[in-house]
């Protein structure tokens, strides 16, 4: 049976045809990768360069400017600027870097574009529960309708005067989980690109951002597994000059009582949220990409696919609990022609066991 749509970043495979035909070809750039541990995550940055001393340096950039920004943005960090908003919650504002103001501010803008199916105060009801297999029953009834009390994002005050943030609730606790990465994945770009680096992906664990051409001069790829066998690719789309971001529920969740909770948690309501696997947004922006994908999984296929759909330069791919394969209205895959695309009438595909 079909546990997900997953997305194959099958870059190691392409690289490694890139770099045999940049050999004979008369560019001899190359795709230098750097694989790590990053904001508790898989990183991987590539630099496409003739210079390996550059691409190196690059890279070495790039990581530098992920680990800045967790060391601003990560709310288990002590020391980091939203640790001290989320100390001072119901007491007094507390002034910011503009970098972490701005993306507080933007992450609230998507809040109100998806009716806080995304929403950075999620925290005091993630606290309930635990996707580490160790728990066992769910949270009381009253406990989470409790938690939901202490979050809204309308409850995040801002003053542009002095970039100060301040949580009404001293319960409040806001996080970057949904959006982090995918700002730093922009970032780690963004800084390579300065240096010199005009090809490259950044790939923080699904969180993937894209820029220029692989090393023969051909787009990037991103391969889509086959639904019933994971391990083929059966699809794949162009993603150069783009971001790619996937969230599901095949990593992270618990079951209880021979049902699974996913770790994605519905802001509106304190439970898990319902009815998707996967989601994978396309769009050029990977900090966007990431917030949207958990805001689509939050509001489910219709009204996810809905919401995309009203979005200029926003595509989305996604399974659902039924194991249905949905696509928004725009969304452009290359199929092997051995397999059949999504119906064409209705964007859906059922995907076989």
């Amino acid at each position: 049976m079909l546990h997900r749509l997953s997305l194959l970043v099958i870059l190691s495979l392409l690289l490694m045809q890139a770099e045999s035909i940049a050999q004979g070809a008369p560019s001899s750039a190359k795709a230098h990768k750097k694989v790590l541990l990053l904001m508790g995550t898989r990183f991987e940055l590539v630099a496409v360069s003739e210079n390996e001393q550059l691409a190196t340096k690059a890279i070495d950039a790039g990581v530098n400017e992920i680990k800045r920004i967790e060391a601003l943005i990560s709310e288990w960090q002590p020391t980091s600027q939203t640790s001290a908003i989320n100390r001072a919650a119901g007491s007094m504002p507390v002034s910011v870097d503009p970098e972490l103001y701005n993306l507080i501010s933007r992450s609230i803008k998507i809040s109100k574009l998806t009716d806080g199916a995304f929403d950075i105060s999620f925290a005091a009801a993630y606290k309930l529960w635990k996707f580490d297999g160790s728990m066992t029953r769910l949270p009381a009834p009253e406990d989470v309708a409790a938690s939901v009390k202490h979050i809204g994002y309308q409850r995040i005050k801002l003053n542009p005067a002095n970039y100060s943030v301040y949580l009404e609730d001293p319960e409040m606790k806001i996080g970057f989980g949904a959006i982090g990465k995918g700002y730093a994945a922009n970032r780690a770009r963004d800084v390579m690109r300065k240096m010199g680096i005009k090809a490259g992906v950044v790939n923080a664990a699904g969180d993937m951002t894209t820029w220029g051409k692989q090393p023969d001069g051909q787009p990037w790829y991103v391969g889509i597994a086959d639904p019933a066998e994971k391990d083929k690719v059966f699809s794949w789309l162009t993603a150069s000059e783009t971001a790619v971001v996937t969230s599901g529920d095949y990593e992270k969740f618990a079951q209880i009582d021979g049902k699974r909770y996913g770790h994605i948690i519905d802001p509106r309501t304190g439970y898990p949220a319902t009815g998707i696997k996967s989601v994978t947004i396309i769009c050029p922006d990977a900090e966007l990409a990431d917030a949207l994908a958990t805001a689509t999984y939050v509001l489910g296929p219709e009204d996810g696919l809905y919401l995309i759909n009203q979005l200029k330069g926003v595509e989305c791919l996604l399974i659902t609990d039924k194991d249905e394969m949905l696509a928004s209205d725009n969304l452009s895959l290359h199929f092997y022609q051995n397999r059949k695309s999504p119906e064409k009438d209705n964007k859906t595909a059922k995907a076989q066991p």
